[in-house]
């Protein structure tokens, strides 16, 4: 799964709720199509696995799949029945914060009908909505 090699706060204040467009990757730039998102949150490591093996597993091994988030945010957790206090819980797990406009995977050199199933099949596996979107479109 993805994480940062290396951080320079392994702790991170819990953020405010996501507000806004995306500012950066709006378009499909290196694929034919991708995957936009058009609702904010935070999408987990896992979740960002999940959907490139569903994504792989349409292509059948084809084409070209890239991914444009990174989990870069650590989420903390105390363990199970542990008092109030006592400080901050360990990192738990990564998340990547996705806002609005922001296209997250694309896919290149498969036919358009394949690339909107294995897209629509990984976004069954993401807790954002999200929309087909192609180079034409912009």
């Amino acid at each position: 799964m993805l994480s940062p090699k290396r951080v320079r706060h392994r702790k991170q204040h819990r953020p405010r709720p996501l507000k806004g467009l995306s500012t950066g990757h709006t378009e499909v730039h290196v694929g034919d199509f991708g995957l936009m998102a058009t609702t904010p949150g935070w999408i987990t490591a896992r979740q960002i696995e999940a959907a490139r093996i569903a994504m792989t597993r349409a292509v059948k091994r084809g084409g070209k799949i890239r991914i444009t988030i990174f989990p870069d945010r650590s989420i903390t957790r105390k363990p199970l029945e542990t008092r109030m206090g006592s400080g901050k819980g360990a990192p738990d797990h990564w998340v990547a914060a996705v806002k609005p406009g922001r296209v997250m995977f694309e896919i290149g050199g498969v036919p358009p009908e394949l690339a909107r199933e294995a897209l629509r099949k990984a976004a069954h596996k993401l807790p954002v909505g999200t929309r087909f979107v192609s180079r034409e479109d912009a």
